[in-house]
C-alpha cells in the first residue's frame, strides 16, 4: 500500500470534554497537538474541513465555549485540543485575560502537547499573537506548523509568493514549518492531515494522569470558578 492510499481522507474525531483550565483538562493519554489562531482565522472552519464533518467544532462557535479548552479524541489515536481563539471581540477584557491565562498554562504544563497547528490568515500573516506563539515554540522545542488559511481568496501566484516570502523570514525557528490552506476549498488538507499524524505519533512519557504544578492549583482556582 502506498503512502497517498493509507492517508485517511479525514481524521475522525470524536468530542471528549471542556475544560476552563488546567487543573480540570482530563486525563492525558497518548499525544495531544493544539489549534490555536486569532479568533478570526477560522480555526473552526480547518477543523471541520479536515474532520469532515461540520459539526466538529460547533462547540467553540458560541461565546461561553470559545473561552474553553476542547478536547477530541482522534480514532486512529491521539488528541487534538482547540484553544480558545484569541481576541473574541465580544468578550470583555477580564475575561480575555482569564481564558489566555489558561491557554498558556496549558501550552507550559501539559506534558502530552506533541505540536501546535497555528492558523493564520493568509492576507494578515505574523500579527503580534503569532510571533509569540513562534518564539514560545523555539524556546520550548515544541514543533508548531503554520496554516496559511483562506488561500482562496487570493490567487495561485500570490499564494506561493507569500508562502515562499514567510518561509525565508522563518528560517530562525527551527520548529516552524509552513502551509498555504484553505477550510472552504480543502486545499492543502492532505499535507495537514499527513503532519498531524506525525504529531499524533509522538511518543509520550508516561501515559497517566496528569497533576497540576501545586504553585498554580490555588492560583487556578481562585481565577477560574467566578468566571465559568
Amino acid at each position: 500500500m502506498t503512502k497517498k492510499e493509507s492517508l485517511p481522507e479525514r481524521l475522525e474525531a470524536t468530542f471528549l470534554t471542556s475544560a476552563p483550565d488546567l487543573k480540570r483538562c482530563p486525563t492525558g493519554f497518548g499525544a495531544e497537538v493544539a489549534f490555536a489562531g486569532r479568533s478570526n482565522a477560522g480555526k473552526s472552519s480547518v477543523l471541520n474541513q479536515i474532520s469532515g464533518n461540520k459539526r466538529t467544532a460547533k462547540v467553540s462557535k458560541t461565546p461561553g465555549r470559545t473561552q474553553l479548552l476542547n478536547f477530541f479524541d482522534i480514532r486512529t489515536g491521539g488528541r487534538i485540543v482547540d484553544l480558545p481563539g484569541y481576541g473574541y471581540a465580544k468578550a470583555g477584557k477580564a475575561a480575555q485575560k482569564t481564558w489566555q491565562k489558561s491557554v498558556n498554562h496549558y501550552l507550559s504544563y501539559r506534558n502530552h502537547l506533541a505540536g501546535i497547528i497555528l492558523v493564520m490568515d493568509i492576507r494578515h500573516p505574523n500579527q503580534a499573537f503569532d510571533m509569540e506563539m513562534l518564539e514560545w515554540s523555539t524556546k520550548s522545542d515544541i514543533p508548531i506548523h503554520i496554516l496559511l488559511n483562506k488561500a482562496d481568496k487570493l490567487s495561485g501566484g500570490a499564494q506561493k509568493q507569500i508562502l515562499q516570502k514567510i518561509r525565508s523570514s522563518y528560517s530562525d525557528y527551527p520548529y516552524a514549518t509552513v502551509q498555504c490552506f484553505s477550510a472552504m476549498r480543502g486545499l492543502g488538507k492532505e499535507e495537514l492531515i499527513t503532519k498531524l499524524l506525525g504529531l499524533l505519533a509522538t511518543p509520550i512519557d508516561g501515559d497517566e494522569l496528569e497533576e497540576t504544578p501545586e504553585h498554580l492549583i490555588e492560583d487556578l482556582t481562585s481565577e477560574t470558578e467566578e468566571e465559568f
